[in-house]
């Protein structure tokens, strides 16, 4: 670059005064027989230590040098023009053809420097240090990636997390919509909540979110509208799911409790009535088990764990990720069993997981980011359903439980923890 930047400069005040520049042409064409003393004063000697790689401007001439052992001919600019002139190059032809290089070479360069660089916002609703949060970021760059979207290049990136605190929420949201992103990720009801009432002109995609519908962020799955889509997380079905799996596991269960906090997901107990309202193919009583704080979850829990045959689903629910280690500990202690949708709970001693994959939802909420930044309209694209799902068992808590798990139940599993 920086001989490139010394060719245009050398160039500039033969571009500029062609005349001269013919005539200065013929005096170096002179020096060499001795006609041109300035130009002979100046001349390199073609042995000369003291020369170094580069483009020297002599006389308003450019004169290529490059750097040879000692005793070998140099052949420079001179030289060159010369036999050039010699052949079926006229001069005037020749200087084009050196400007017009000069000119093409740093093309490639500059188109790198002026294309503009997108910025995305992304607000997960848990905490930053969380092996979820962590999981998700990761699976998300990697989709970015794939679709030609590298930080520092062509995109920045703006990562917030909320740890389900609603004043980081209010706070991240108002940062959020300052820096003006061309599309925001963003993850948990409460978030959408909030961006949905903070702006309506940010394309906004939504990852890992129950019943968008009904909670107002879209007018329907198949035709959003507005400025947000993106990809849900559970159906009210998965319900019967958990109770069929850990019926398996344990055959002594005769009720189940949804562990979640109203206020961070209200649509739990829609989804309790719906499952209810279905043909029942099992005895297992369900019911709803509403936790807004740490003491609260010690006292349901330890009340389920009075009663015989009782099992525990930690839901999807930003107030219960994030308060994972306190429901862990108080079910180990009161020995519920428990299921989650997240397979985390399992790794870290939760008997069981069956639900989405998370990561592989977020890899796939880059899609939608890609379209947007191409200039598709949020409303335009149709929520979408989660594809993968997951089965986790963890071997070592059901052995703590006394429960016994069936070799063919294993072979089904996406991942046995010992």
């Amino acid at each position: 670059m920086a001989e490139c930047l010394l060719l245009l400069r050398c160039m500039s005040p033969l571009m500029a005064h062609r005349v001269n520049s013919d005539s200065c042409l013929e005096s170096s064409l002179s020096a060499q027989s001795g006609h041109c003393p300035a130009l002979a004063r100046n001349a390199p000697v073609a042995n000369d230590p003291s020369r170094t790689s580069g483009l020297i401007g002599i006389c308003s001439q450019l004169c290529v040098i490059s750097h040879s052992p000692p005793g070998r001919k140099v052949l420079g600019f001179r030289h060159y023009t010369m036999r050039v002139l010699r052949g079926h190059m006229q001069r005037r032809k020749f200087i084009k053809f050196i400007g017009g290089a000069a000119v093409a070479w740093p093309l490639a360069a500059r188109a790198q420097q002026t294309e503009r660089v997108r910025r995305v916002g992304v607000l997960l609703g848990i905490g930053e240090n969380d092996p979820e949060a962590k999981d998700r970021v990761k699976a998300f760059r990697l989709g970015m990636r794939d679709l030609g979207w590298i930080e520092g290049r062509n995109v920045r990136i703006e990562y917030r997390f909320a740890a389900n605190n609603r004043e980081l929420i209010k706070q991240h949201v108002a940062e959020l919509i300052r820096l003006a992103p061309d599309v925001i990720v963003a993850n948990t009801s409460p978030v959408i909540a909030a961006l949905h009432q903070a702006t309506s002109s940010i394309p906004v995609v939504f990852a890992i979110v129950n019943d968008p519908v009904s909670q107002g962020f879209i007018s329907s799955l198949a035709h959003p509208g507005g400025n947000i889509t993106g990809f849900t997380f559970i159906e009210f079905q998965l319900v019967g799911k958990w109770i069929e799996l850990l019926s398996d596991v344990k055959p002594d269960l005769s009720r189940v409790a949804l562990l979640f906090n109203p206020d961070s997901a209200p649509y739990y107990d829609v989804y309790i009535r719906s499952f209810k309202a279905l043909p029942q193919q099992s005895s297992v009583e369900v019911e709803a088990m509403h936790v807004r704080s740490v003491a609260e979850v010690e006292l349901a829990v330890a009340e389920l764990g009075r009663k015989p045959g009782s099992g525990l689903i930690a839901s999807a629910d930003p107030f219960i990720v994030v308060e994972r280690a306190a429901i862990l500990k108080s079910a180990e202690k009161h020995r519920v069993p428990i299921i989650s949708p997240y397979r985390q709970f399992v790794v870290e001693g939760a008997l069981m997981s069956y639900g989405p994959d998370t990561a592989d939802i977020f890899r796939r909420s880059s899609s939608y980011v890609d379209r947007i930044l191409k200039g598709e309209s949020p409303a335009n694209l149709p929520a979408q359903s989660p594809v993968k799902f997951e089965l986790v068992v963890n071997l070592k808590a059901a052995k703590a439980f006394g429960l016994s798990v069936r070799e063919s139940f294993l072979l089904l599993a996406d991942e046995v923890i010992e």
